[in-house]
């Protein structure tokens, strides 16, 4: 079997003394999607978190690519092939759309370029119409349009989505999802997607993790929960 790109083993994790994630372990090989689901405050947005080097790790390991990266900071991870859309966006207010692409922008682990402002554009075409606009004159889907774009100007191998459909109107929903498949299938990228609309998850993404109290408590097909309505409102706390 090859090696994982990224791999995470018997990791426990928190803020400070206080542990939010227990004895979490999972695998993803290139080009796997996988939907991370569980009720609000399961642990779900640490995980996220935690494989960026946001919280304190108490015990286990994060490999990248075979490279422990447990112990290196965020910025470091980043080089090394994450990428974060982060619940909030944290885009800059103050900077133009552009200048929010261009200040991510590095090669990827590799060395190479594959993303740049004009690739951004091609995927997101309305933020090549806004392009000069400031963060703060965004609407909330050209926000998450551009924080995706950000951290595409990584080059990342593995890109790691907090709930990027949370309050968009369903046309921008539709938009994003289509953008998120191309980066699966035409692009290869390993996707991690947070995500509260769990139907909608599952129909994205091959496989699927359910977290409980900071411990997987599901891991497997999605179609085989998708199918299972009584173990989906147990986990999840949602029907379909």
């Amino acid at each position: 079997m090859a090696e994982p790109l990224l791999a995470i083993s018997d990791l426990s994790a928190g803020y400070g003394e206080t542990v939010v994630l227990h004895g979490v372990s999972l695998a993803l090989a290139p080009g796997d999607t996988l939907a991370l689901l569980g009720r609000n405050g399961v642990g779900k947005t640490t995980l996220l978190a935690t494989i960026m080097g946001h919280t304190r790790r108490h015990r286990g390991d994060i490999r990248l690519a075979g490279t422990p990266i447990g112990a290196l900071p965020s910025y470091a991870r980043a080089r090394a092939g994450l990428g974060y859309v982060p619940q909030e966006r944290e885009i800059f207010p103050s900077l133009s759309v552009l200048e929010n692409l261009e200040v991510a922008e590095r090669p990827g682990p590799d060395g190479q370029a594959r993303w740049t402002v004009a690739r951004v554009y091609e995927l997101f075409p309305r933020l090549a119409e806004r392009r000069d606009h400031r963060g703060n004159q965004l609407s909330g889907g050209e926000q998450q349009m551009l924080a995706i774009g950000r951290a595409l100007m990584g080059n990342p191998s593995v890109l790691l989505l907090d709930e990027p459909l949370e309050g968009l109107a369903p046309i921008i929903v539709e938009g994003l999802m289509a953008a998120l498949n191309r980066l699966r299938e035409a692009e290869g990228l390993t996707l991690v997607l947070v995500e509260q609309h769990a139907a909608m998850a599952l129909e994205f993404a091959p496989r699927a993790l359910v977290l409980d109290r900071g411990r997987v408590v599901h891991d497997g097909p999605s179609q085989e929960l998708a199918r299972d309505p009584q173990a989906l409102q147990r986990l999840v706390g949602v029907v379909g």
